[in-house]
């Protein structure tokens, strides 16, 4: 029988069945506990990281909303996206509250890539777009009723 720290190298969906059951059998020697304690910080990583592609997602597609405005009224999937991605963030954010916080830096360091992919995607220069993100994040980016440049038509 393999132990909890061979079993990590070996099977990792194995070690985490075994691991599961040492903690509720609460054999707490039977744990590899460096591997346990990097895959829990593994899980925060994991949700930050899609706090900021959520974020990403949402800024393009605000910023692709208000600079072309002539494509916005083809179809609805830049509408879907933009409601998908902030009804994401909304429930990542009332289940991870400490992630709040960390919002303006990450908008702050994600934005020089957030305005080259809506530059890439639209074909529009990347002059087109703000050097800074021109809005605000709870008031305007999270916010359901905010639209920039016109609200969505029925």
């Amino acid at each position: 029988m393999s132990t909890n720290a061979e079993l990590y190298e070996q099977d990792f969906y194995a070690w985490t069945q075994a691991t599961a059951k040492c903690i509720r059998a609460a054999k707490w020697d039977a744990l590899d506990r460096e591997a346990l304690a990097e895959e829990v910080e593994s899980l925060g990583k994991s949700e930050t990281r899609e706090l900021e592609h959520r974020l990403e997602v949402l800024v393009v597609h605000l910023l692709k909303w208000r600079y072309q405005p002539q494509k916005r009224v083809r179809g609805t999937s830049w509408l879907r996206t933009i409601l998908e991605q902030r009804r994401r963030l909304q429930r990542l954010l009332t289940q991870s509250p400490s992630l709040r916080p960390t919002l303006p830096t990450v908008l702050a360091e994600s934005y020089a890539y957030i305005r080259k992919c809506a530059s890439l995607e639209t074909r529009l220069p990347l002059t087109t777009f703000p050097e800074i993100c021109p809005w605000e994040l709870e008031e305007e980016i999270l916010n359901d009723d905010f639209w920039p440049g016109g609200e969505p038509t029925p």
